[in-house]
């Protein structure tokens, strides 16, 4: 069993929310992850894709009534969508009576229709913490490899072989397409959303190009800001949105695009191991993507990532202004021997970062020059921690 570093922040909004909404793609672990907390004190669990389940919930103030003093853990609760109303005559309700925190944990798999059903009727009554995949300081140091080909996916990373972590992979990804995703969002054909995904695999860490992408799948830019509306909602993509604020300096206006769990992206490629890995172009993307996933989940709260880049070449992979008004340049290479490129320098100029950094793919920290310093992802994942 490998330990959530998200177990006690959970713990600890239990204890000061009335609801706590878990999110996270399917299989991420957050039924294992809520029966851990669950078990440690009184609690029932429902899982709202059970219909004999679901059927407990045909009065659900007469039944929650008699869960009072339970912490309630209603799984897949996207299944049911007007029992928000209910939980926040409940909340309100308890509150009166004494009873303010640690009634519901929610889990869900970041359906469209529970953030807006959260965010109509339970506003004030919830936090929201998101459970992704493994990340590089939750898995042993020297499985960072095995993180990297096979990604976070717990039966992913667990599986006694690549053979079997690959068909588990595979087996995911038609799952959601055929099954899972039309229950959130319009009726896509799977086949064109598989590629779609593909197509953003192929592009992975680039800058949006959605007229190429809309070209490829002959549909119009609209669909395909539709379709990946749709995929960042449900956590499998990440929208890295450009930096902003250097007014007088022309930047680039697009979004970066990653697919957030390699493993998927790998598969999607159909590459089978690291062997395959080292040899495809997406090799170096896959890599900047395990590093700006682990940093920004192990970021303070109140993060916020970007990336910069202007029309005359300045460069930083990832840019996080941490809540203390830091901000840390962080230039993402593959090698074993990091350096730094003319366009990092030129960014560094224009955003003067109180930190800078080079992630490259060994564990020895080194000075670069320039007050630029190469470093482990693992070590700058603990040194971004310990900034909380």
């Amino acid at each position: 069993m490998i330990e959530r570093r998200l177990r006690n922040r959970l713990t600890y909004l239990l204890d000061h929310y009335p609801a706590v909404g878990l999110l996270g793609p399917r299989q991420v672990g957050k039924t294992t992850l809520a029966l851990e907390i669950a078990g440690g004190r009184p609690s029932i669990y429902l899982d709202l894709e059970s219909i004999p389940n679901r059927a407990r919930l045909t009065d659900p103030e007469a039944y929650l009534a008699d869960h009072e003093g339970d912490l309630v853990v209603l799984d897949e609760v996207h299944r049911l969508p007007e029992l928000f109303q209910s939980l926040r005559g409940v909340i309100d309700k308890g509150r009166r009576g004494g009873r303010k925190t640690g009634r519901f944990l929610l889990l869900g798999s970041a359906a469209i229709e529970l953030l807006k059903q959260t965010g109509e009727t339970l506003a004030g009554r919830i936090s929201y913490l998101e459970l992704a995949p493994f990340d590089a300081l939750e898995v042993p140091a020297g499985d960072l490899d095995r993180l990297w080909v096979r990604g976070g996916f717990p039966p992913s990373f667990l599986a006694e072989d690549d053979a079997l972590s690959l068909k588990w992979r595979n087996d995911f990804i038609r799952t959601y397409l055929e099954r899972d995703i039309p229950q959130f969002g319009p009726r896509i054909p799977a086949e064109t959303l598989r590629h779609f995904w593909t197509m953003l695999a192929h592009n992975q860490a680039e800058m949006l190009n959605a007229a190429t992408i809309a070209r490829g799948l002959g549909v119009s830019g609209k669909t395909v800001a539709n379709y990946l509306d749709l995929l960042v909602d449900l956590l499998l993509v990440r929208r890295l949105p450009p930096w902003h604020r250097n007014e007088g300096k022309r930047l680039v206006r697009s979004p970066k695009v990653y697919v957030r769990d390699t493993g998927l992206t790998h598969a999607l490629l159909g590459l089978r191991d690291k062997e395959n890995l080292l040899g495809h172009p997406v090799a170096g993307a896959t890599w900047e993507t395990l590093v700006v996933e682990t940093l920004i989940a192990t970021a303070p709260e109140g993060t916020e990532a970007s990336f910069y880049r202007t029309s005359a070449g300045a460069e930083v992979d990832l840019v996080l202004a941490l809540p203390d008004r830091q901000l840390w340049a962080i230039e993402v290479k593959r090698n074993s021997a990091p350096k730094v490129e003319r366009g990092f320098h030129f960014a560094c100029e224009d955003l003067r970062p109180q930190r800078k950094f080079v992630v490259y793919a060994g564990t020895e920290r080194f000075s670069l020059g320039h007050g630029i310093e190469a470093i482990g992802l693992v070590e700058l994942a603990r040194e971004l921690q310990a900034a909380k």
